[in-house]
Parts: C-alpha cells; sequence; structure tokens
C-alpha cells in the first residue's frame, strides 16, 4: 500500500509542477529504459501456500508507432519468489520467473515534459529453478508456464531531449498449475501488481 500511495502522490506532483513543452516523443522514435522493479503477488494465491513478493532489474523498449501510440516489451532478469505455508508462515521453497511482456500503449501528451500513457498486452510468464525446502524438503516442485492479459499506467518524465524518468504501474495475469512429485496441487494464482521507477533514454 505504500508504494501504491508513493505512486500515486509522484503524479499527482508531477501533473501540478510540470507545463512547460520538452522535445516531443515522435513517429520512429525509441525509449529504451531501465531499473528497479518490484512484483507483488495477491494475497491469496492458493489455499495451502502463498507466494511472496520479489525486485529485481527491470527493462523496457518501446517503438512510437505515431506520436500517440507505441509497442512496448517488457523483459527483466530473474525474479525470485519465496513460497510459504499460509498456515504458519514457514518457508517451503521458491521459485525463479521471466515475464515477458508485449503491450499496446497509448500516450497522451507526447509533446510535453511530462507524458502519461495507459497499455494493454499479453504476458508470456515461465517458471524455473524451483526448489523446496523445510516441510516440502526432498520433494519435486514444479509450477507450470501462464498466458495472460497485462494493463498498465505510466508516465514518462523528460529530463532535457533525450534523458528521461519513468514510473509505471502494471497488473498482469499469472496463474500457473503447480504439481509435487508429480501430483497435482491444484492452480497457484500469482495475479500481481508490478510497479517500476527507471531511467530512460530516446533515440
Amino acid at each position: 500500500m505504500k508504494i501504491k500511495a508513493l505512486l500515486l502522490c509522484t503524479f499527482a506532483f508531477l501533473f501540478a509542477v510540470v507545463s512547460s513543452p520538452a522535445m516531443a516523443v515522435e513517429k520512429g522514435d525509441w525509449l529504451i529504459r531501465g531499473g528497479w522493479t518490484y512484483v507483488d503477488p495477491k494475497s491469496d494465491n492458493h489455499d495451502v501456500v502463498k507466494v511472496d513478493s520479489a525486485s529485481s532489474l527491470g527493462l523496457n523498449f518501446t517503438y512510437m508507432m505515431t506520436s500517440n501510440l507505441s509497442v512496448e516489451v517488457l523483459a527483466a532478469y530473474p525474479f525470485e519468489h519465496d513460497i510459504r505455508l499460509k498456515a504458519d508462515g514457514s518457508k517451503v521453497g521458491s521459485t525463479k520467473h521471466l515475464p515477458p511482456t508485449v503491450s499496446l500503449q497509448y500516450h497522451f501528451m507526447p509533446s510535453n515534459a511530462f507524458k502519461p500513457y495507459v497499455g494493454l498486452g499479453i504476458n508470456y510468464t515461465t517458471f524455473f529453478s524451483e526448489k523446496t525446502t523445510g516441510a516440502l524438503e526432498g520433494t519435486d516442485l514444479s509450477l507450470g508456464d501462464s498466458w495472460g492479459l497485462e494493463g498498465e499506467i505510466g508516465a514518462d518524465f523528460m529530463l532535457g531531449n533525450n534523458w528521461l524518468l519513468n514510473f509505471s504501474a502494471r497488473y498482469i495475469d499469472i496463474s500457473s498449475k503447480a504439481k509435487l512429485n508429480g501430483n497435482s496441487l491444484g492452480q497457484v494464482d500469482i495475479d500481481p501488481m508490478v510497479y517500476s521507477f527507471m531511467v530512460g533514454y530516446k533515440f
């Protein structure tokens, strides 16, 4: 909740103080961004287990098809999440994942220093390096890959003609079929909110 409040305050502050025009983002431009990304799964992932939050290096690459419409590809260094029992909070495993996502975005004010946008896309999440510990140590945990929709809001704040700061918040529909020693544990609904603070450059 603190992160959500911080993002909302940041957006409000930038709307209030930024009104002067800056170099426009135009058709054919590329935006490359990188920085801190935080994945916060929903709290009721599964009847028995829950998936902890994680942060990592996030990257995205945006191509401006017009001054308002763009395509973004989201990438990241692998996120590693602890898996805990809901009953007592003890750690019983961990997994890594990569969430490549392709989004279509609409930029509302491409000629302003402050450039808010919204997006909608498709996510593919692959899980790997599953490990077990504690009560499940010695067992074989596997998590199936996931396809789902993604929605986002964000904003770029230009620092001169090319450098920029970026803030974004997105919801990703991620559900994985879990197995333990080959036996089904049912579906784990991760469905995280993903928050990013990045530095970018416009080409």
